[in-house]
């Protein structure tokens, strides 16, 4: 019976791990997202984190006709990229990002996890771009 239970623990422990690992460490997806830097702060109760929101220009929205801003929200653990990033406060950027499936307090607040600064430009649009016409009436 002792054997028993024990093998029973042995399982229930590595399958909590496992679980524990594929919900916070396993990386669920990655990608590059680009748009203005809104802000980057450095904030938490215990653990200090860097959290930052970049905001994406975009067409799609529910209601026809309007525009839309998308917001994308990451956190940041290096500290020296994110030095780096905090002077860019209004910027066009492009960011490389890792997506877990749940947050971890020590790694920030978002699933999405910042680990590269590809560019850092003043404008977000080439000469070759359409600016947009507001709509009037007639």
């Amino acid at each position: 019976m002792k054997k028993t239970l024990r093998i029973v623990l042995v399982v229930l422990i590595l399958a909590a791990a496992l679980f524990f690992w594929w919900r916070h460490y396993f990386v669920f997806g990655e990608g590059v997202k680009a748009g203005d830097l809104n802000y980057l702060v450095r904030k938490g109760y215990i653990f200090k984190t860097w959290e930052g929101k970049l905001i994406q220009t975009g067409f799609k929205t529910p209601t026809p006709g309007a525009i839309q801003s998308n917001e994308f929200e990451f956190s940041m653990v290096n500290d020296s990229l994110a030095h780096v990033l905090e002077r860019a406060s209004g910027k066009f950027v492009e960011l490389r990002y890792k997506e877990y499936i749940r947050p971890l307090p020590w790694r920030g607040m978002s699933r999405y996890v910042v680990i590269e600064i590809l560019d850092i430009s003043d404008q977000d649009r080439d000469e070759d771009t359409p600016t947009l016409i507001p709509y009037q009436t007639i």
